[in-house]
């Protein structure tokens, strides 16, 4: 367990580089006038700026400054001396409010870019303590685990929040025969228990990803006053009386990239119904992570579990009074090979949310491809005030 989650920790920047002082006789660039910002501005009518040469110069300043320090310090240089090392051309804040920051490099951006960098989180604002609730419960999918959310988890605490991620029974480190689960209650125990535990005055938004989402209904229905929103994330959102399998079964076609990847399990012999179901670990990025990174696709591949079958097939009893009276908002995910597009507008006109959220790009884990844009959305739903109708 220890060396998994020693995949989540970023790893530790390398040691700055001492840099030499400019040789005598070289020319030493002027310092910014006062007032200025830390780069540079440089104006050459009639010729364009070459970047290369900039950055030397720009070298060469800083040197100069140090140096100059250096002197006026009785030979101690100070360590603080800001320099930009980027070669990248940069560009000016936006001021559009909580815009996402924008790569400032001119390559294109790696799928198999490293984890996120503290100075990649998005900066949301947030007023804590004017929230609904400042605790998210994150419900994994089929298969899935815990540790799926691990970028979620980093990018909400560092706005504030807090977070619990459950493992369902059978899932991530739970340790379970997943073939012996035979109902959804059994399957939904880790979350109905952390849920019970909760004082009468807590609240939490629950966020549902793929059959997390029937997860989450089962537990709206079950503790309504307790649960300030639902989050479906590319999830199943079902109608009452009605089961995953029904919903995957709107697909219109037949052939679908689930249906080829999936493989049935019987522990309990041919002659009886599977217990669980395995995915082709060759088709995994097809069908879940076409847009993923390759560190990402590598870790769900040692990660993910069976999914059991009974819970799939169980039928939801919802009811108005529980489960409708919970607000409900959809993420929908445009690139997703699982759960199509199509399908999860299907299931949002047919059950309307209060809101849906896109987001473009995305394959069926935005955890992983779009971890961001997910988390900007999840920081917008739990700003949107209560409503007087409350439970």
């Amino acid at each position: 367990m220890g060396a998994l989650f020693s995949c989540f920790s970023p790893s530790s920047p390398p040691p700055p580089q001492r840099r030499r002082p400019v040789a005598a006789g070289r020319r030493q660039a002027s310092p910014p006038p006062a007032g200025s910002s830390g780069r540079w501005t440089r104006m050459r009518s009639g010729r364009k700026e070459d970047p290369g040469l900039l950055t030397h110069e720009q070298a060469l300043a800083a040197a100069a400054i140090l140096i100059q320090h250096h002197r006026e310090n009785g030979g101690v240089a100070e360590p603080t001396i800001p320099f930009d090392r980027s070669t990248s051309t940069r560009h000016p804040p936006s001021k559009k409010k909580d815009a996402l920051p924008r790569s400032s490099s001119t390559r294109p951006r790696s799928l198999a870019d490293p984890l996120l960098q503290p100075q990649q989180l998005v900066n949301q604002d947030v007023k804590i303590e004017d929230l609904e609730t400042n605790r998210f419960v994150l419900v994994h999918g089929g298969g899935f685990g815990a540790w799926c959310w691990y970028k979620t988890i980093a990018l909400l605490e560092d706005s504030g929040f807090k977070v619990f991620a459950v493992d369902l029974t059978g899932s991530g480190i739970h340790s379970f025969d997943t073939n012996n689960i035979t109902s959804l209650p059994q399957y939904v125990k880790p979350l109905i228990d952390f849920l019970e535990k909760l004082s009468d005055n807590e609240k939490v938004i629950l966020v549902g990803h793929d059959f997390g989402g029937a997860c989450i209904s089962y537990a709206m229905e079950a503790f309504p006053s307790k649960i300030a929103k639902a989050v479906f994330v590319s999830a199943a959102m079902l109608q009452n009386s009605q089961n995953t399998l029904d919903m995957f079964s709107q697909q219109a076609d037949a052939d679908t990239l689930m249906r080829q990847a999936q493989i049935f399990l019987y522990a309990n012999g041919n002659d009886h119904p599977p217990t669980a179901i395995d995915l082709n670990k060759e088709m995994l990025k097809d069908l879940l992570f076409n847009q993923s990174p390759v560190k990402d696709i590598a870790l769900a591949s040692v990660s993910m579990r069976s999914i059991p079958f009974a819970p799939v097939l169980e039928k939801l009893s919802l009811t108005e009074k529980n489960y409708g009276s919970v607000r409900r908002f959809f993420i929908e995910t445009t690139e997703d090979n699982a759960i199509p597009l199509s399908l999860q507008e299907t299931m949002c006109s047919s059950n309307p949310p209060e809101k849906v959220f896109r987001i473009k790009g995305s394959d069926h884990s935005p955890f992983f491809s779009k971890p961001q844009a997910l988390h900007k959305f999840l920081v917008e739903i739990a700003k949107i005030p209560q409503t007087l109708n409350t439970h």
